[in-house]
């Protein structure tokens, strides 16, 4: 499948439908603007779904999983085998995206794109082996070609199945030892910023772990020199299969017209990636939240991006956005339920100056 299908053109939000929304909160029994974002985000979502009356009913959550060869330089807290160990506590219902998917009536899928450690086959989790994990980024390309195309399709089918059960709102999350270290270079790659002001914590290193996970990526980044001019190729040889994944759920799922809820700083890269392979993509994120992460922030900048929650969040698993979903649902109700000045017989306000 070639590389150029995520560059085809994604769908044109409904302005009109945005109009209709910002026409009727300025009836609504309420100071204008007093509800601050949530009025924004209603709006967005009412031309993300062609609707005066927006909804976050329907929402799909997938979690896609795989393993780093970058995690043998010692960059993360917790070992590789934990990534197998999680999509096993996926399958089981006992991580937080369970409890969180649980709460909110959320569909979850769960794709095992490739772990070092086999999980065998597990209700709830869809197996989509491209490779047991990544090459090491700090010694050569992550992925060869053809595993950077699988990926992105991955992410692409998954877009698709979420646009067959016409969901109103779909979120990518991720799980993968090592794999803020490879986002942290694909970031560093793309915004052109050095290693040291990206690089964080992750699974909880150190002060001299961060050190080390940044002169990682240091290398990593001299080691791939001037082949890092193109979005997808950063992706290829400092990304991950997980990563993306991400980027072609998102460019699929904005080709499709549905609404995309992006999580933390992994998903955040995902999102940069996707934006610079098709820029029009990015009409269709919402960002959910700013990660304790500090790459999240520069990387967020670079987007003009302005999550709708800052809570000291860096679990992954979609978590940060899945927190994020009853804001949405809140923002929803307040426009749907709450009555007009002519329906209650309040009198309005004068009338907005132009």
């Amino acid at each position: 499948m070639s590389a150029q299908r995520w560059r085809d053109p994604v769908r044109v939000p409904d302005v009109a439908c945005a109009r209709a929304a910002r026409a009727r909160q300025a009836r609504l029994t309420k100071p204008p603007g007093s509800l601050g974002r949530l009025e924004e985000v209603v709006c967005r979502l009412a031309a993300l779904q062609a609707s005066e009356r927006p909804r976050v009913d329907a929402v799909r959550i997938v979690v896609f999983a795989a393993d780093h060869g970058v995690a043998a330089q010692g960059v993360s807290a917790f070992p590789q085998a934990v990534t197998a160990e999680m999509v096993r506590n996926f399958a089981r219902g006992g991580a937080a995206i369970n409890v969180l998917a649980r709460s909110l009536g959320a569909s979850l899928e769960v794709v095992n794109l490739g772990t070092v450690h086999e999980t065998g086959r597990l209700p709830g989790v869809i197996d989509r082996p491209i490779g047991s994990g990544t090459a090491d980024l700090a010694r050569e390309p992550a992925m060869a070609e053809a595993q950077l195309l699988e990926a992105l399709a991955a992410g692409g089918e998954a877009a698709e199945r979420a646009g067959r059960a016409e969901v109103d709102l779909l979120i990518g999350g991720d799980m993968g030892i090592g794999n803020t270290t490879a986002a942290s270079a694909v970031a560093s790659a793309l915004l052109s910023v050095p290693p040291r002001y990206l690089a964080g914590p992750g699974t909880g290193l150190d002060a001299a772990g961060v050190r080390r996970k940044a002169a990682v990526i240091e290398h990593a980044l001299a080691l791939h020199g001037s082949a890092l001019a193109e979005p997808l190729e950063v992706l290829r040889r400092l990304g991950g299969f997980e990563i993306a994944a991400l980027v072609g759920l998102y460019l699929r799922g904005a080709q499709l017209g549905i609404p995309l809820l992006v999580d933390g700083f992994i998903a955040t890269t995902a999102a940069l990636v996707a934006v610079r392979v098709n820029a029009s993509a990015r009409e269709w994120f919402i960002y959910a939240h700013r990660s304790a992460e500090p790459g999240h922030r520069m990387v967020l900048e670079t987007l003009q991006a302005e999550p709708l929650l800052s809570l000291g969040m860096r679990l992954g698993e979609a978590s940060g956005a899945a927190v994020a979903v009853p804001l949405l649902r809140l923002a929803c109700a307040l426009h749907e339920e709450m009555a007009t000045f002519e329906e209650a017989g309040v009198s309005a306000g004068p009338e907005p100056q132009p």
